[in-house]
Formats: structure tokens, C-alpha cells, sequence
């Protein structure tokens, strides 16, 4: 199997735990001499083996991960930068978004705002991490279409 499969199996798996506590959470109690909709240790059962699935793969996925290499870069130390690039791009953008807007004066007594930092240097330096990251996620992504699970 590779890589990209398990990690599709492995989202699947999550979101149908997700959909299995709702549906336990709905069928913990009724009314008495009512029956649930669905029978909750049936619930309980498939909950269980999907979990033991899901931890199966989650220790598949990170074994391979930790010894699939780009280079001399791990396929984990890859989602780490990943990761960081694009929460650090996403804080980035909304700060320059603030700088970068404008404040109307209606007269000229009025307090004027500027903003505190150069924008269009910083938007270049969101570009290239941008760019940056994009390549990153292509390295990452070759890998899981080219990488057998372990």
C-alpha cells in the first residue's frame, strides 16, 4: 500500500470515529420502554475496531515517514516545515492585511495612521515562503504517491 493510500484510509477512519461518537452520543438514552434507533454496543464494537485500525495505521504512517527521505530530510522533518511555513504565512498574511489598510481622514486635524512596518518588503517575503512552501508540499506529496507503507 502506499503511503497516500494510508493516509486517505487514515482521514476516512477519523471522520467515521467522528460520525460513530455522534451516533453513540444519540442512542445513549431513551425513553423508557422505547428502543435506541441503533443498537449502541453494535456502536461500541465497530468503534473499537476502527480505533484499532486507526492506531495501526497512525504507527505505519510515522514509522515510514521517520525513515523516507527527500535528500538528507525525513518525510516528518518535510510536515514539520510544512506545517510551520503555512501557520507562519497564515499569521503573516493577516498582519499585513491590517497594515495594509487604509484609514480615511475626513479632515486634516484628524489623528493620520500609518502603518509601522514596509509592507511591500514583507509581502515579498510572504511570496517567497509562499513559494517555498508550495515546493515543500510537492516534495511531500511525491513521496506519499511513491512510498510504500511500512
Amino acid at each position: 500500500m502506499k503511503l497516500a493510500t494510508a493516509l486517505s484510509e487514515r482521514a476516512d477512519l477519523q471522520k467515521r470515529i467522528a460520525d460513530l461518537g455522534n451516533r453513540l452520543k444519540f442512542n445513549a438514552k431513551v425513553q423508557e420502554g422505547e428502543t435506541p434507533s441503533e443498537d449502541p454496543n453494535e456502536l461500541l464494537a465497530e468503534l473499537n475496531k476502527d480505533f484499532v485500525r486507526l492506531e495501526e495505521l497512525i504507527a505505519r504512517i510515522n514509522h515510514t515517514n521517520n525513515v523516507t527521505k527527500s535528500g538528507d530530510v525525513t518525510l516528518t522533518d518535510l510536515i514539520a516545515k510544512r506545517d510551520c511555513l503555512s501557520e507562519k504565512i497564515r499569521i503573516m498574511r493577516i498582519f499585513l492585511d491590517s497594515a495594509s489598510e487604509k484609514v480615511t481622514r475626513y479632515t486634516k486635524t484628524e489623528i493620520k495612521i500609518k502603518s509601522t512596518i514596509p509592507v511591500a518588503e514583507l509581502q515579498k517575503e510572504v511570496d517567497r515562503l509562499s513559494k517555498e512552501l508550495r515546493e515543500t508540499d510537492e516534495t511531500i506529496q511525491g513521496l506519499n504517491w511513491t512510498t510504500e507503507l511500512i
